[in-house]
């Protein structure tokens, strides 16, 4: 890429580099963690309604190993920096943006939108049809810098450290529109939680909870419940097909209101089972394969509501934040290492060995 120009990638987003250049966590072609390289890349200079941040931390997501490996139909600008979280401080405005003032400490939602078809202008950003997640869809936080849109800023909880700032944009933003939007979760309902221990299904946990939700969790790991137990999960269940009966026997078997799978072919067929009548099953990912079996004749006798949901708008990510702050909600840290170190993070991630977010520092 040449200094000074801009290009475009087959996605449609600017990619505008500068002379100067940061040390990046990155790939320059598909498959595995042996892939990873770290090492210089052209630093971005922001386009109009962007800002640069000089990064402090940034956090690893599951989505950050399928955009390693490649994910069908979705082209890749190579190379490529992964990481949608992150958090920082800005150190350059681009034309057109107002009312930020370098230095501030930030935090920033990681979705990206075209601000012009009728989802966006309706304030549903997460529909647009041009709809794109930082760090796949473009050049992401796994580096010292990152250029993002201005109006996806907030400013930084104050309560939270670097570290914990990092890690919950992505995953509670998820977990925001899933249970509070799609979901709509009220006080005193059941809600089950597939998979205790990634970012989403904690997020989800801590959104629960406030909101006055009665809590079933699983997992295959006795630690990840015990861990799962201290952080105020009402019920915890071994994953596997004893879920359903489970969560019956725990509701007297009526079921769960709400269920939250992210997990998908291990787990869908629990979760149809496991609904209450009437009941929601929210989805917002398939860790475990996207095609799994199913059973139509639960979905319309039960008469069962299937939601699916993606990040969230900025309205969601506005009122996401207020709450945090609020409410001094913090993420689940499982480790920080140092972003140099950043392939055995990814790998930490492919074993699912972490409880909570895996983080990668840029101090020191």
């Amino acid at each position: 890429m040449d200094s000074g120009t801009e290009t475009e990638t087959e996605t449609g987003y600017n990619t505008g580099a500068s002379e100067v250049c940061v040390k990046a966590l990155y790939f320059e072609e598909h498959g595995g963690t042996d892939k990873l390289l770290y090492g210089d890349r052209p630093d971005l200079d922001p386009g109009p309604g962007e800002v640069r941040v000089r990064l402090r931390a940034s956090a690893l997501n599951h989505l950050d190993l399928f955009v390693l490996g490649g994910i069908p139909g979705v082209p890749i600008a190579l190379p490529h920096i992964g990481g949608a979280d992150g958090a920082g401080v800005v150190e350059k405005v681009g034309d057109s943006v107002e009312g930020v003032e370098l230095g501030t400490e930030v935090v920033f939602d990681p979705g990206l939108s075209c601000g012009r078809c009728e989802y966006c202008l309706s304030g549903e950003q997460s529909l647009c049809v041009r709809f794109g997640v930082l760090g796949e869809h473009s050049d992401g936080t796994f580096a010292e810098a990152v250029v993002v849109a201005a109006d996806s800023l907030a400013p930084r909880p104050s309560h939270l450290s670097w570290d914990e700032a990092a890690a919950f944009g992505l995953t509670y933003l998820t977990a925001w529109r899933m249970l509070m939007k799609r979901g709509r979760l009220s006080p005193g309902e059941t809600v089950l939680i597939h998979g205790i221990g990634g970012g989403v299904s904690l997020a989800c946990l801590q959104l629960a909870k406030l909101t006055g939700a009665r809590t079933i969790v699983t997992s295959r790991s006795e630690e990840k419940l015990a861990r799962a137990v201290e952080l105020g999960a009402d019920e915890v269940l071994p994953a596997g097909a004893e879920v359903a009966r489970g969560v019956r026997r725990l509701t007297g078997k009526r079921g769960a209101d709400v269920v939250v799978d992210s997990v998908g072919k291990a787990t869908w067929m629990q979760s149809l089972k496991a609904a209450a009548k009437g009941g929601r099953i929210v989805t917002c990912g398939a860790t475990s394969g996207p095609d799994p079996a199913e059973e139509i004749r639960l979905i319309f006798w039960n008469q069962l509501s299937i939601l699916g949901s993606t990040m969230g708008s900025r309205e969601d990510w506005r009122r996401l934040v207020a709450a945090v702050d609020a409410h001094r909600l913090r993420p689940v840290i499982d480790r920080v290492l140092p972003l140099s170190e950043g392939r055995v993070a990814y790998e930490r991630l492919e074993r699912a060995e972490q409880f909570g977010k895996i983080v990668l520092s840029n101090d020191g």
